[in-house]
């Protein structure tokens, strides 16, 4: 399986990356531990090498999960990351706790890579204040952590700051074919790029949808090129094209997908991605954008609304009715935002959400048009 050259020339990580929060659980939602412990070990004897998990993954179970996992000699195959949840944080002695919670669920004295989970602004101004540049300095001097960086969720500008605060080795950011412009996007890949920060991808199926949910409209560009890929391939292609991508995650929930994984991956080398396919995918994605209802960016600008209405998570769900064809699930993703009160009929058409919009959105009537297709 291809490698990449990883934070310096002598570590390299499969560009196939486990991440370890989709992995097997019961009809009750619960993980499956010796399943998931399996998966882990197969997918490293195919040859992945870097195995993400976080804090709160199944509910505080995957790093449990990835310690047994590594026992037998495994540990020593594998570059392991794992996550600080800044918002369980409320001191640096939080920080301190948890990562020492972490260490003990993961049966490690350290581990490879340590990144700030799902940061935005908000919580990155408050880890700013807990004084998180030291509590990441003191873990990289005392050996505890090999490696620092940070995942990310929020807009652009907000990106470039936390890149630009001190010296990273990695940052982890959404990109997908629907994705190349939303949040840190091609615009972070290019700066990271400029300040020598490897980039991890997260998403590049977009939770799975552009592998299970792919409208018949937009498999008729794939099945006209001369690439025999699936819509599967296609998505990982496009983000591995990228070479300052250095790892792709994929949330494999079964072995027959790390086989098929690892499958795409062994042969992206052999055949990289022609000005004709570039077209191809470049189809596909103005045929996604024209299915768009809304043109949200999920920035949360207009956020938080005076009446707690969910904007962003409606017009997410209104807008996958149409991407991926997939009226029953976002119907019972409406449901829950309806029993929570966040729902469009809370609305009350003040307006302050649409003086805050970037995108000058009709924010209040796009709130109408949803609600009346996902309410059931």
């Amino acid at each position: 399986m291809e490698s990449r050259r990883l934070v310096n020339e002598n570590l390299h990580a499969s560009l196939l990356g486990l991440g370890c929060m989709r992995m097997p659980v019961d009809s009750d939602g619960e993980l499956i531990e010796q399943e998931a412990i399996d998966l882990i070990r197969h997918a490293i004897d195919s040859g992945v090498t870097y195995i993400d998990t976080a804090y709160g993954y199944h509910g505080g179970k995957s790093e449990t999960v990835v310690g047994k996992a590594l026992k037998d000699g495994y540990r020593e195959k594998v570059l392991v990351a794992t996550k600080l949840p800044g918002w369980k944080c409320e001191t640096e002695e939080d920080m301190e706790r948890i990562f020492s919670e972490q260490l003990e669920r993961l049966e490690l004295d350290s581990v490879d890579f340590y990144l700030l989970h799902s940061l935005y602004d908000e919580l990155w101004q408050k880890l700013l204040k807990l004084n998180v540049h030291r509590f990441l300095d003191r873990l990289l001097k005392e050996g505890r952590v090999r490696y620092v960086g940070f995942s990310f969720h929020d807009e652009f500008p907000v990106f470039k700051e936390i890149l630009e605060s001190r010296h990273w080795d990695v940052c982890q950011i959404q990109y997908n074919l629907l994705d190349e412009d939303y949040q840190a996007g091609q615009a972070g890949i290019e700066l990271a790029k400029e300040k020598k920060v490897d980039v991890i991808v997260m998403e590049p199926l977009r939770g799975g949808a552009l592998a299970t949910k792919v409208p018949a409209d937009i498999k008729k560009p794939w099945a006209k090129s001369e690439r025999d890929y699936s819509p599967v391939e296609w998505a990982f292609r496009f983000v591995a094209k990228e070479d300052q991508v250095k790892v792709i995650l994929s949330g494999m929930s079964d072995k027959a997908q790390v086989d098929e994984n690892v499958r795409i991956f062994r042969a992206l080398s052999e055949t990289p991605l022609s000005e004709r396919d570039m077209a191809t995918i470049r189809q596909v994605q103005e045929r996604y954008k024209e299915k768009i209802k809304v043109h949200c960016t999920s920035c949360e600008y207009c956020l938080p609304c005076p009446q707690q209405v969910a904007i962003p998570r409606i017009f997410s769900l209104y807008n996958n009715v149409y991407l991926f064809d997939d009226l029953d699930r976002s119907q019972e993703g409406y449901e829950k935002l309806i029993e929570e009160a966040i729902d469009q009929s809370k609305c009350i058409a003040c307006g302050i959400c649409q003086t805050k919009c970037p995108q000058h959105l009709e924010i209040i009537e796009g709130l109408i048009d949803a609600d009346q297709v996902l309410r059931l």
